[in-house]
């Protein structure tokens, strides 16, 4: 990722926050900090803040021990200044003095409360989340941020072309998710995020993990895996298998499924409002009597996190740009029965829709 121009982010946020009349931005660990400076701190007890303002010097306070972790990103390239404090300093009260006065802040929406109160009672000053400040910058991905996304995307490719290795019945979700989960770091991932194995009426529940039940001859099965690769971006994709014969109430749900998601694949575009691209797939599977299964929002923003700005569903009316990488996964879940979801990552570019999962749609199934 040595592509990233974190200068220009820096320049970015010092045009929000004039636009926004807010005079400074306040920074601590999480995707945020590293999407801002390329540096992924450790979230501690001890306070690491970046400080920005409209006009002055970007400052970073880190604790004394975790000095040599920041200078190794040469922060200094992009016009930060770095200051470490010792055990027996107040570090907000040091934040308070190289920062200046100011009325008004942001700070970033992880930010932990005691370090969120601690900076408000400082610095006197109104706070508020920074929410859409950093969001729409972060929203809109660069040619660098597209290609790592669709690196992460092929790498989860991977591990669902070679499902079969692991899923079969007799064998109980954790055994299968345990395997997946060696599967993506073995793809070249850096962390492993989540591992759902749904089998049966578990795929009734959206975000069912793993558990002891075993899977039987015939049942649906949901996997929905992701993880973060070395870069910081993240993957993430649904497909659905059967070890057997499926039922035929099932399938002929599914075929629904696999044709609104395709549809909205297809359809979604730029100038197209987060509201409008959510009911692409959910308009179909309410005309076939699926809109009351199909409970959650049509997709999410992907990059540094896992789910993001923006988000495909009925409340957003914000339009759609070149540079949004967002979700597409459309799913029916029954109580007690079954469930389904398909999912792909995609990204709106000057040449139009993107897929970066590109592993059959179909409902895959396995040798029994």
């Amino acid at each position: 990722m040595s592509k990233i121009d974190y200068a220009q982010r820096l320049s970015r946020v010092r045009t929000a926050l004039s636009s926004d009349g807010v005079d400074a931005l306040f920074v601590t660990p999480g995707s945020d900090l590293r999407y801002l400076t390329g540096y992924d701190a450790l979230p501690l007890e001890r306070l690491t803040c970046l400080a920005i303002t409209s006009a002055a010097t970007a400052r970073m306070l880190v604790p004394r021990l975790e000095l040599p972790a920041a200078e190794h990103h040469e922060l200094d390239r992009f016009g930060i200044e770095v200051i470490a404090w010792d055990e027996t300093d107040d570090p907000i009260a040091l934040l308070n003095k190289v920062t200046g006065p100011i009325k008004s802040a942001a700070v970033n929406d992880a930010m932990w409360a005691q370090k969120a109160l601690g900076i408000q009672e400082s610095f006197a000053a109104h706070l508020k989340p920074a929410g859409r400040l950093l969001s729409d910058i972060r929203a809109v991905k660069d040619d660098a941020e597209i290609a790592a996304i669709a690196a992460a995307g092929a790498a989860i490719d991977e591990v669902h072309q070679n499902m079969s290795l692991w899923l079969r019945p007799g064998r109980t979700e954790r055994e299968v998710a345990r395997d997946i989960a060696e599967a993506i770091l073995a793809s070249g991932h850096q962390r492993v995020d989540f591992v759902i194995v749904a089998s049966g009426p578990n795929g009734a529940s959206p975000h069912h993990d793993s558990s002891d039940r075993v899977i039987g001859i015939g049942e649906p099965v949901v996997v929905d895996i992701g993880g973060t690769m070395p870069s910081g971006y993240c993957s993430d994709c649904t497909r659905m298998y059967v070890c057997g014969e499926p039922p035929a109430e099932f399938v002929t749900h599914f075929e629904t499924l696999k044709a609104a998601q395709v549809y909205a694949v297809a359809t979604a575009a730029v100038g197209m409002s987060g509201a409008q691209a959510d009911s692409l797939a959910r308009d179909i599977l309410e005309a076939n009597g699926l809109g009351e299964y199909f409970v959650h929002r049509t997709g999410h923003g992907l990059g540094l996190d896992t789910h993001e700005e923006p988000y495909i569903v009925a409340s957003n009316h914000e339009p759609l740009v070149v540079g949004n990488v967002f979700s597409i996964e459309p799913g029916f879940y029954i109580p007690g029965k079954f469930g389904a979801r398909i999912e792909d990552i995609v990204a709106l570019t000057t040449d139009g829709l993107v897929n970066f999962n590109n592993t059959s749609h179909e409902l895959t199934i396995l040798n029994s």
